[in-house]
């Protein structure tokens, strides 16, 4: 009897190791969050270690940012697990959707069910203001340029409105458009001249207005497009089971109830340029995907 007893106490203080070894393991979980670098990376930085902060005290989980160095790495690297939560432009974050099966689409900032593109000129090509989309035909044989090749509001939707106006890639000076990587960079080109059109994020464009990194004297915008479905926040499929059942819908909920009441709510939100997040779902950006598959950009 002794000897039973003293192998259920052993095997008892085993088990509650055990179970403090998995407790250790979990708290030690590192949730880390990205985004598509479309912006220029101070702003990225200021912005992401705000949100990893507050997440990390909501969640009591501790939170990185990793920095990227184009879209296709975010993509990559939410394929690969390397990225946990990640702000993703609505074709990166289909892209990223459909090369991992069980992400879940989470959330979207309010100004995202309707968001636009703008296309700006150099005033020196002196191009018209356009205020009928088949007015976009005098872009032809202009040096034009997207952003990143893979930016939904500096890339595919203009691409889409320029081929609903019978307007190719092809048709552009040297038979093909530029692509300058991020929406800051676009306003640098045509600014500078180096191309004569240019299409971005809208918000973007407001952003650099209000700070006046933009010489309205060089460019401005000749046509904002209609208004189309764009970012959201993609979490990978496995987080309930690293850090704890229910964990993705707290993530959820955490970022939905960020608002401008609190000092910590009020900057984050105002580096995104929205007053809050709101729910997304995957049927939102059926649209993009077929504009995706349509370019070649979805597969």
């Amino acid at each position: 009897m002794k000897r039973r007893s003293v192998f259920i106490i052993l095997l008892g203080g085993l088990v509650t190791i055990l179970g403090a070894s998995n407790v250790l393991a979990r708290s030690k979980e590192i949730l880390t969050i990205g985004a598509i670098p479309d912006q220029n990376p101070e702003h990225l930085n200021r912005l992401y270690s705000l949100l990893s902060n507050k997440l990390s005290k909501e969640l009591k989980v501790e939170v990185k940012y990793i920095p990227v160095t184009n879209y296709a790495a975010t993509v990559s690297a939410f394929r690969t697990g390397d990225l946990d939560l990640v702000w993703f432009g609505g074709l990166t974050g289909v892209q990223a959707r459909l090369q991992r099966a069980g992400a879940k689409v989470l959330a979207q900032r309010d100004i995202d069910s309707k968001f636009r593109s703008v296309f700006i000129a150099n005033r020196k090509a002196n191009i018209k203001k356009i205020s009928d989309p088949a007015e976009l035909s005098q872009l032809k044989d202009k040096r034009f340029t997207f952003g990143s090749t893979n930016s939904t509001s500096g890339r595919l939707m203009p691409q889409y409105f320029l081929k609903k106006s019978k307007v190719e890639l092809v048709d552009f000076s040297g038979k093909m458009p530029g692509f300058s990587g991020s929406h800051d960079t676009t306003i640098a080109l045509v600014e500078s001249g180096a191309y004569e059109v240019g299409a971005l994020n809208k918000q973007v464009w407001e952003s650099n207005l209000k700070r006046n990194r933009v010489d309205t004297n060089k460019v401005s915008v000749i046509w904002t497009t209609p208004p189309y479905v764009d970012y959201h926040w993609l979490a990978q499929p496995g987080l309930d089971k690293r850090f704890g059942s229910g964990f993705t819908s707290k993530l959820k909920t955490t970022l939905l109830n960020l608002n401008k009441k609190s000092s910590d709510g009020a900057k984050i939100l105002g580096l995104f340029g929205a007053n809050k997040f709101i729910p997304a779902y995957e049927k939102d950006y059926k649209l993009i995907e077929e504009i995706g598959r349509e370019i070649g950009k979805i597969r």
